[in-house]
């Protein structure tokens, strides 16, 4: 499969180091970066230098989980996304005046999944934000981008508890998603709930954050039929309470599995991210 990169069989195999690929990828490319240790979890932060911000417009925050469920090789969860975000940064190199990316390879990702969302790794970088008064970025959890052709907002998040402010917030951004998934994929996008993944962490913050997936067609459509018929389906989504993983989109009762592998990814996937990530780059949304 030409579209996979010759590596990516180096960072998916059982006994790799992830964080140390990772930091010696962002050194090839020449990019400098930062190791920040948060309890049982190390991120890894890209660090761009000063004229890559314009205080003008939104810093737009992206988390990519790196870390992989046991006895997984985490093609599709989450390598896929991190390869796409090492094509971003190869592009954001050369760009021209300011993108206003900030960049989170996040740990412990997983561990959410295990436990609840103050296990998960991102929750540190959550509640360092909210500290420092960052509730302003646009956030987006990339997770789980590596098959199909259809560009999944998810609507995970819409119905969270939280002040009028924080809904007005978190709604403003999802509209915008939703507006850029319809200019980079027109006629393939759609909305519906996702499992949770980093944006759980910064929604129990009180900080809006939206996830972004893929999947393919015959299996989003599906999933958005389920959802219509089934009042109760979404929150039996979100609470890992269904009755049956057979409920699920094929490509997601692959996660956490030993058939996450290199061979179910797809290249329109990987041509699909990279065209969002870069108009996310060039997207400009005036502060607040």
């Amino acid at each position: 499969m030409s579209f996979i990169p010759p590596d990516f069989a180096d960072f998916i195999a059982p006994d790799a180091d992830r964080r140390r690929f990772i930091a010696e990828k962002l050194e090839s490319l020449g990019i400098d970066y930062a190791f920040i240790p948060m309890e049982d979890s190390v991120h890894i932060y890209v660090k761009f230098p000063p004229s890559a911000y314009d205080p003008t417009f939104r810093i737009k925050t992206i988390l990519v989980h790196y870390d992989r469920a046991e006895n997984s090789p985490g093609a599709n969860d989450n390598s896929a996304a991190i390869f796409q975000v090492f094509e971003l940064l190869k592009k954001l190199k050369n760009f021209k005046g300011a993108h206003n990316m900030r960049i989170f390879f996040t740990d412990g990702e997983e561990m959410g999944a295990l436990g609840g969302v103050a296990d998960q790794g991102a929750f540190g970088i959550a509640s360092r934000f909210k500290k420092l008064g960052i509730v302003n970025d646009d956030v987006f959890a990339v997770d789980s981008t590596g098959v199909g052709d259809v560009l999944v907002v998810s609507t995970t998040g819409t119905k969270a508890p939280g002040s009028a402010a924080f809904k007005k917030r978190f709604y403003d951004l999802y509209e915008r998603t939703i507006s850029l998934a319809k200019q980079v994929s027109p006629q393939k996008w759609v909305t519906c709930p996702v499992t949770y993944s980093d944006n759980a962490a910064f929604i129990a913050s009180g900080i809006p954050a939206v996830a972004v997936t893929v999947l393919p067609k015959e299996e989003a459509s599906a999933l958005m039929r389920r959802v219509q018929r089934d009042k109760n389906f979404e929150k039996a989504l979100l609470d890992h309470s269904l009755p049956s993983t057979d409920l699920l989109p094929i490509t997601w009762r692959y996660m956490h599995t030993p058939f996450d592998t290199a061979e179910t990814l797809t290249a329109e996937a990987f041509a699909l991210m990279e065209k969002f990530l870069l108009a996310l780059a060039e997207n400009k949304t005036l502060a607040i």
